[in-house]
């Protein structure tokens, strides 16, 4: 089920030459289907593994700078983006694509034209570095993520932070997918594969409990993690939005270092198997 890599040289809209540690570009890229897919890279020195950043809501940041955009700064992926970065993780925090410049619903975001753009960037990342590209998705962006690990090629690992479990009953796809992301084919994701969640998000989408249903339907994913952490600052946003526990408001650092390591130690693994397979 995994996409073709349609590759070819991709057409660089607006790039900038490789970025010194820390230092972040605007980069546009269009991909194979003919949008536009624009992302924030920050490119480390001597990087471990990337990430891809896949916000929730509707997704479309509105990036006009590096540093600037409409929509989304609260995000726990957007603030902690420089955080990924210091651990020598290339970031790319991606935005909606030209043709959902209003916002990405699920279905969208369960689609292979999702699927396509964000294989895109994986591609483009390894042309920069040879390192293993991870999807990481929060709330609805989990959507994103979870489908990302099932379709596209250039993804080698999967995290899911706050992940929708329970749609609204008024939502299209709760009848569809009752479970939310747990209702993908999630076995499907032969992936190192974590799930980070808050054990006080009072979210209704995204209940603690929840988690079981995606340990339980992520047969494939190897390794496979579950983290449920706790504490952080009292919500001064809705339950829901992300300067909460939903957002792991207080406790980034705790949950990027989580994220972070799982990471780093199934990336070695993977690089150190690569070497293995090149000395038989």
């Amino acid at each position: 089920m995994r996409l073709a890599r349609l590759f070819a040289p991709l057409l660089v809209l607006a790039s900038i030459a490789p970025a010194a540690a820390q230092q972040a570009d605007l980069v546009s890229i269009v991909t194979p289907r003919g949008v536009a897919q624009s992302f924030i890279l920050i490119e480390p020195e001597d990087p471990v593994a990337a990430v891809i950043l896949l916000v929730g809501g509707h997704g479309a940041l509105g990036l006009k700078s590096p540093t600037e955009m409409d929509w989304g700064e609260r995000s726990f992926l957007v603030r902690t983006r420089e955080k990924f970065a210091a651990q020598k993780l290339i970031v790319a925090l991606v935005d909606a694509p030209s043709d959902r410049e209003d916002g990405m619903d699920a279905a969208f975001r369960m689609g292979n034209a999702h699927a396509g753009d964000i294989d895109a960037v994986g591609g483009y990342i390894k042309q920069l570095a040879d390192v293993p590209v991870w999807a990481v998705g929060t709330s609805t962006g989990t959507w994103s993520a979870a489908w990302n690990a099932i379709a596209a090629d250039n993804i080698d690992g999967l995290v899911l932070t706050s992940t929708i479990t329970k749609p609204r009953p008024h939502w299209k796809l709760a009848q569809t997918h009752p479970d939310g992301v747990a209702s993908l084919p999630l076995d499907e994701v032969a992936l190192p594969t974590l799930i980070l969640a808050h054990a006080e998000d009072t979210c209704d989408t995204t209940p603690p409990e929840g988690v079981s249903k995606l340990r339980d339907r992520l047969t494939n994913a190897q390794p496979l993690e579950v983290l449920m952490l706790k504490g952080g600052e009292p919500n001064p946003s809705e339950p829901c939005e992300a300067l909460s526990r939903h957002g792991f408001l207080g406790i980034e650092d705790e949950a990027v270092g989580a994220i972070v390591k799982f990471i780093a130690a199934n990336s070695a693994k993977e690089a150190n198997g690569a070497d293995d397979a090149n000395r038989k």
